[in-house]
């Protein structure tokens, strides 16, 4: 019984000992796979110096360039109205039209009176022994001191006036647009201190922004820009800085226009992120993705014989791709890594893979 237990412990410790020796043998070849002992995989760039676009970013809103308000003169039933909101018109389109009637009494009253001040005004010329239609026999100032006795200024400037408003009556589209704000509705009476409608020509649109005004120096009159609306991420258009208001306002701001293209989605009062693009020259621009920090500086990596070599550069201008860098190290034609760059080191062994993004 003995000899028996003594053999079980041994057989025992013998199992005990395999089994402990595959367990190291296996973790060991998991972290050879795991940590396997090959060079970093980087992509590169030479480095160069390119034209840099600096980019400026502002929130505006669109506009149109040219816009018409139109309202009738005088308060007349409504007849008839011919178009809608989003409606487009060309010039000389009719809006809407007033009921007539009364306007056409007006007129013909005040055509009335201009007959009789014409009576009247030839008999005070006769009175002073001129013939009326001899008119270049009569002095001028016989023939003013005629025409404000008989009232014929007056009439006549009735007469204009009555006959203005009856063309008036019919509302015609003064430029070619889309129709917006159009509330009124036939048979209702027209308001001559109220606006009927816009005309907002939206082939001529704008953008007005803000810069702040350490921002202004780096902006100029016909400098690139593009334009995206907020409800709109799919849609972008180009323009070019048309106007900059010399004031600083009391945020420190300063209002900044740009003349932008047509696009149909575009309306009046639409919000909109804006870019503003500047080139700078010739510079060293480098993607943003090749700085890193190191020791809490800024870091480039160069290629230099199959080994990651670290240079400290300094960050200038920036858009929403690259850096501007200047370096004391750096010199033109060098391979910067522009990938795979996150977790080197200095003298890191890295290869090189050829870059997707080209």
């Amino acid at each position: 019984m003995k000899h028996n237990c003594i053999f079980i412990l041994i057989l025992s410790c013998t199992l005990l000992s395999a089994c402990n020796a595959d367990k190291k043998e296996t973790n060991e070849t998991t972290v050879q796979q795991l940590l396997p002992d090959r060079p970093a995989e980087v992509t590169v760039m030479k480095l160069t110096a390119t034209d840099f676009e600096h980019e400026l970013v502002s929130n505006g809103k669109i506009s149109a360039g040219n816009m018409a308000e139109l309202k009738f003169l005088t308060s007349e039933m409504i007849s008839d109205i011919y178009v809608k909101n989003g409606s487009r018109v060309n010039k000389g389109q009719r809006i809407a039209m007033l009921d007539t009637y009364s306007l056409t009494n007006a007129l013909n009253q005040a055509k009335d009176a201009l007959d009789r001040s014409k009576l009247e005004y030839q008999d005070v010329l006769i009175g002073q022994g001129y013939k009326p239609d001899n008119p270049k026999a009569i002095p001028e100032e016989v023939m003013e001191l005629a025409k404000v006795k008989s009232g014929f200024n007056t009439a006549q400037t009735q007469y204009d006036m009555a006959l203005y408003n009856l063309e008036k009556a019919t509302l015609t589209a003064p430029i070619s647009g889309v129709v917006a704000n159009l509330f009124a509705k036939p048979n209702t009476l027209s308001s001559p201190s109220e606006i009927f409608c816009h005309i907002i020509d939206t082939r001529s649109l704008e953008v007005t922004f803000t810069v702040l005004e350490n921002e202004l120096a780096m902006i100029r009159t016909g400098d690139k820009i593009k334009v995206t609306p907020f409800s709109l991420p799919g849609v972008e258009v180009e323009g070019r800085v048309s106007e900059i208001n010399p004031w600083v306002d009391k945020n420190g701001m300063v209002q900044v226009k740009a003349s932008i293209g047509y696009h149909e989605q575009m309306v009046e009062g639409m919000n909109v992120r804006v870019s503003i693009f500047r080139s700078l020259g010739k510079q060293w621009v480098v993607p943003k993705s090749a700085v890193v920090l190191r020791t809490g500086k800024e870091v480039v990596f160069t290629l230099e014989d199959g080994k990651a070599i670290w240079n400290y550069v300094q960050t200038g201008l920036e858009n929403a791709n690259s850096y501007t860098i200047t370096s004391e190290t750096l010199k033109e034609g060098d391979e910067v890594i522009i990938s795979g760059n996150i977790n080197l080191a200095h003298e890191s062994s890295v290869v090189t893979i050829e870059n997707s993004s080209k």
